[in-house]
């Protein structure tokens, strides 16, 4: 019994910043990589790419993503030329050259994705005071707990996407309305920001801001709708991929790793059996 009550007030301790956050509005989605078989859709990473590369990138850096893992098997598999043209639409510092000086050229697949501003004092003077958070690992970063008992579940359920969730909620739980406006304190409503009601960086997506290059084949059928709920889905895939590039090789491992487990199980207990079969108990 004392063992159970010291469980239960553990539980109670640990899921206060849970009940905190419960006004907190988060929308569950289903992900193509979630659940212990999900893998990444790569024609939704490419889009969620272009999102981040027309809308993202002004303000957020990707500092430890590559032009090169663009084209990685597993990942939104862009081909080598695709890549070469993607990386060569940005300028990156380098050098310095024969005479000491540091130039700019056009971007090369080995080269990072560059920052926006030059250092964390220009960011945050061109955002008032605010330090746009580096979008490398923020879907592993950013999530909100989900508390007591609903995360004994998620054991058994393998949930593991509470980031991708919580930044799908973020960038589709602006007010509507006049809410949609700044404040006198020039924040913006948002009911799923996990650090207040309100959020300085204003609403990012709009329908129809960005046009997917993969609409306007053949079959105009087939084409994506080009609204805030598609691009959130497929900006926040390509972020998951980006904080996680090797989920599906992990997943991969850890089924061959469940499959051995069970028959090295069986194995043991068969074994046991044989050898203590002609023993009296």
């Amino acid at each position: 019994m004392a063992a159970l009550a010291s469980a239960l007030f553990a539980a109670a301790f640990f899921t206060g910043p849970a009940l905190a956050a419960a006004e907190v509005v988060i929308k569950h989605q289903s992900w193509t990589f979630s659940g212990p078989f999900g893998t990444y859709d790569n024609q939704q990473l490419q889009r969620g790419y272009q999102v981040y590369r027309e809308v993202c990138s002004g303000c957020h850096s990707m500092n430890y993503v590559a032009f090169r893992n663009l084209y990685e098997k597993g990942g939104p598999e862009f081909s080598e030329d695709e890549v070469k043209a993607l990386a060569a639409q940005f300028e990156v510092i380098d050098g310095p050259n024969e005479d000491g000086d540091m130039f700019e050229r056009p971007a090369r697949p080995s080269d990072r994705f560059p920052a926006p501003f030059a250092n964390a004092a220009a960011a945050k003077a061109s955002n008032n005071g605010a330090l746009p958070p580096d979008f490398s690992l923020i879907a592993k970063a950013r999530a909100v707990s989900r508390g007591f008992p609903t995360f004994v579940f998620d054991i058994f359920t393998q949930y593991q996407e509470g980031g991708p969730d919580y930044i799908y909620s973020l960038l589709t739980g602006y007010a509507e309305g006049s809410d949609t406006e700044p404040n006198d304190e020039g924040v913006y409503a948002n009911h799923s920001f996990i650090a207040g009601k309100a959020i300085a960086m204003a609403p990012p997506l709009s329908d129809g801001l960005v046009t997917y290059a993969q609409n306007g084949d053949e079959d105009p059928d087939n084409d994506l709708p080009e609204t805030v709920d598609q691009y959130a889905k497929d900006v926040v895939s390509f972020l998951m991929w980006a904080a996680e590039p090797h989920l599906e090789a992990r997943k991969a491992m850890g089924l061959k790793v469940m499959i051995f487990l069970f028959i090295f199980a069986g194995l043991l207990f068969y074994s046991k059996k044989k050898v203590w079969a002609g023993i009296a108990h």
